[in-house]
């Protein structure tokens, strides 16, 4: 039988802690509560968890501490859950690294729907057939290979998450081909992801921090309609 995919609960309402576990372990999911950052940060290398479900307001370390530490590590899937439903507060925790943001109350099931979509997304791929080409594009000073999932810039290995990642490889895999935010979505997040298209800009200035432009080529915003990835003849 395989192993249950595990998740760490981080929340210090223990009654909503104990309701997310209930659900979790009916899905046949492996679950550990933990209730303040400073546990979090240890059971998130201790436990090794498939996906973080993260509280913000925590005791000690808060949740946006918590996602920013575990971030520089490992590319755990993070759920965010908070009574903050500001559009500040839902980009500032996709900037930090989360992969969704949940206000809370919510609804259990779509929670439950919103675990399995995380966790689909961040599975891992079939293996290649050994003659199969590795998927990569490669410009001045700029190569991506989402065959293993590396980016080299100006000769140096970037650490990029996944999903910035796929971005990337995908606009640079069409050079000049305008895409909106909501096609991007759907080609790298894909349909079920309930979300908005604010994480599109979210993602695309990540990744304007960590490639900047050049001049043969650059991430280029096009106003009102989306973004391409520009590339001068």
């Amino acid at each position: 039988m395989a192993n249950k995919q595990k998740i760490l609960i981080v929340d210090d309402d223990e009654n909503i802690a104990e309701l997310i576990s209930l659900y979790m372990t009916k899905e046949c999911f492996e679950t550990k509560i933990v209730y303040d950052g400073e546990s979090a940060l240890k059971e998130a290398a201790a436990f090794s968890p498939d996906l973080i479900l993260l509280d913000l307001m925590l005791p000690g370390i808060d949740g946006y501490q918590v996602c920013r530490e575990v971030r520089q590590k490992s590319q755990t899937p993070i759920i965010m859950l908070s009574a903050k439903g500001e559009v500040f507060d839902k980009v500032l925790g996709l900037e930090l690294g989360a992969d969704d943001y949940i206000e809370k109350p919510f609804d259990t099931k779509e929670l439950v729907a919103r675990v399995k979509a995380v966790l689909r997304r961040y599975k891992t791929a079939p293996a290649e057939p050994k003659a199969a080409a590795a998927k990569e594009v490669s410009y001045p000073n700029l190569t991506i290979n989402l065959t293993n999932y590396s980016v080299i810039y100006n000769g140096k290995n970037i650490d990029m998450p996944p999903k910035e990642l796929e971005l990337l490889y995908f606009l640079a895999s069409s050079p000049n081909h305008v895409y909106t935010r909501e096609q991007l979505l759907d080609q790298i997040w894909g349909y079920e992801y309930i979300g908005d298209t604010r994480t599109v800009d979210v993602h695309i200035k990540r990744l304007r921090e960590k490639i900047k432009d050049h001049d043969t080529w650059r991430i280029a915003t096009i106003w009102s309609v989306g973004y391409k990835f520009e590339v001068k003849a």
